[in-house]
């Protein structure tokens, strides 16, 4: 491998782009997917849970680059979902390349199966390596997010169990960050690609399943966890 601006690689890395939004794919793969020095190869991308797990099917790659919310699921149902994939020999590696730095994003996609963890902060010649190491088996995390897999860890050989959390679906959970943060009914629907009824539905079971009166109590429910 060589950096972004370095001579002919010495190998390739099959990749798949998995993130909802074209804009940043189109521009991972302007940043890092000059396969003659790079050494990246971009094989495939996806927009959501159903296209990133057959694509991932199809091609094969060596790594996935994989967003944390994703509709359909999210990218731990996509993990769920490849399971299989991930288990075969010089199987398929995942690699979470997200905007979020949220303990509970880091933690569930590690829950999940992936290799790593990193910011969209990245710079292209760190996410290059970052490729490369997860390709040959290496763990990789940016700097700060290292700190939440260690302290899940420390204490047993599994993370801790957050019962009220693991009630939740992962959509729940997804609506419930959103709400969390502050966004509308319609901002959520728009989003998560649902309706506005939907979204009323899992905000209600949400707040039935965690005995909270109201979105206020909710929010400070999520602060609390560091969900936000």
């Amino acid at each position: 491998m060589t950096d972004a601006g370095g001579s002919a690689p010495e190998r390739v890395a099959r990749v798949v782009l998995v993130d909802d939004h074209r804009m940043f794919r189109t521009g991972v793969r302007a940043e890092i997917g000059r396969t003659e020095t790079t050494g990246i190869d971009v094989v495939g991308e996806a927009d959501d849970v159903e296209s990133a797990v057959r694509v991932v099917a199809e091609t094969r790659p060596d790594v996935v680059l994989l967003d944390v919310h994703l509709p359909g699921g999210g990218g731990v149902e996509v993990l769920r979902r490849s399971a299989p994939l991930m288990g075969e020999q010089g199987g398929v590696r995942f690699l979470a390349l997200s905007v979020s730095d949220a303990a509970e994003d880091v933690i569930g996609v590690i829950r999940g199966g992936a290799r790593g963890y990193v910011t969209k902060t990245i710079t292209g010649t760190d996410l290059v390596n970052a490729i490369f190491r997860i390709a040959d088996g290496d763990a990789v995390f940016s700097p700060r997010l290292a700190g939440f897999v260690l302290d899940a860890f420390a204490a047993t050989d599994t993370p801790p169990v957050d019962e009220d959390l693991d009630r939740l679906t992962q959509r729940e959970r997804e609506v419930l960050r959103l709400i969390a943060r502050g966004y509308a009914y319609k901002e959520i629907a728009k989003q998560l690609f649902i309706s506005v009824k939907t979204v009323e539905s899992h905000v209600s079971a949400v707040l039935r399943k965690l005995q909270l009166s109201n979105r206020h109590e909710l929010t400070r429910w999520a602060t609390a966890r560091r969900l936000v």
